[in-house]
C-alpha cells in the first residue's frame, strides 16, 4: 500500500504543481493506482503543489515561538486527528510536514472514549509549551459544538494558561485572517493564514515520548 500512495501522492503533486485541476488530476491518479476511496482521500490530503509548499514553508514557525504567545486552535481539526492516533486510525504526515487522518465530521461530532485523553493530551503539551492562552475554535453549525465547548471549558478550568472556546459559524475564515498563531493541518487554511504551528506533529511525538503508539504513514519526503 506505502508503495501506490508514495507513487500517487507523487503523480498529484507533479500535476498540481503543473496547474492541473485537483479533482480531475485525483480521479487520473487514483484510476491509475486503482486506489481505494480512503486512500484517494490521503493522496488528496497529503500532496500538494510546489507553489503550496513554498507558501506554507513561509508562513510556518518552530513550535517553541508559541511560548508565552496566544495560540488559535482548529478545534475539530486538531482534536479529531489526536483521537484518531489514540483509537489506532491511520494518520499520513503529508509533504508540506502535517498530520492528518481519514476522518470527517459530516455535519455532527460524538464524544469517543478518546476525547477526554485526547484533551488531556493536548492540555499537557500546550503546558509543556508555555503558552499565554488557547482559544479553540469550533464550527458552530456541527452538531454537539456546545457540548464539546462546555467539556473543554471545564476540563481545562485549572489549566496554567487562559482558556477560551468560541463557537463560530466558518473558523476558517477566522484563523485565516488572525495575526496570531494558529493550528491546524487544513490545506486551505494554511494556504491563507500569516503564522502557523505543527501542534499535530509535536502532539505525535508527545504521545511517542510517552511509550504510546500509533499509525503513522510518513508521505512527506515524496
Amino acid at each position: 500500500m506505502l508503495d501506490s500512495l508514495g507513487q500517487a501522492t507523487a503523480d498529484l503533486f507533479w500535476l498540481l504543481t503543473r496547474g492541473y485541476a485537483a479533482n480531475s488530476s485525483l480521479k487520473l491518479v487514483g484510476d491509475r493506482y486503482s486506489l481505494t476511496a480512503r486512500q484517494r482521500v490521503a493522496v488528496a490530503r497529503c500532496a500538494c503543489s510546489d507553489q503550496q509548499l513554498a507558501g506554507r514553508k513561509k508562513t510556518q514557525y518552530p513550535i517553541e515561538s508559541i511560548q508565552n504567545q496566544i495560540l488559535l486552535l482548529d478545534g475539530y481539526n486538531i482534536l479529531i486527528t489526536l483521537e484518531s492516533a489514540l483509537s489506532g486510525g491511520y494518520l499520513f504526515r503529508g509533504r508540506d510536514g502535517c498530520i492528518r487522518d481519514l476522518a470527517g465530521i459530516h455535519g455532527t461530532y460524538r464524544k469517543v472514549r478518546e476525547t477526554i485523553p485526547a484533551l488531556e493530551i493536548i492540555g499537557q503539551a500546550l503546558t509543556a509549551l508555555e503558552i499565554q492562552k488557547v482559544i479553540w475554535y469550533l464550527d458552530s453549525p456541527v452538531s454537539n459544538s456546545g457540548r464539546l465547548k462546555t467539556i473543554i471549558r471545564t476540563l481545562f478550568e485549572n489549566a496554567p494558561f487562559e482558556n477560551e472556546v468560541e463557537l463560530v459559524p466558518n473558523p476558517d475564515k477566522e484563523l485565516a485572517a488572525t495575526d496570531h498563531y494558529i493550528a491546524t493541518s487544513d490545506s486551505a487554511i494554511l494556504d491563507l493564514c500569516r503564522r502557523w504551528l505543527n501542534l499535530s506533529l509535536y502532539l505525535l511525538k508527545y504521545l511517542q515520548q510517552q511509550g504510546m503508539h500509533f499509525e503513522l504513514i510518513d508521505l512527506s519526503n515524496i
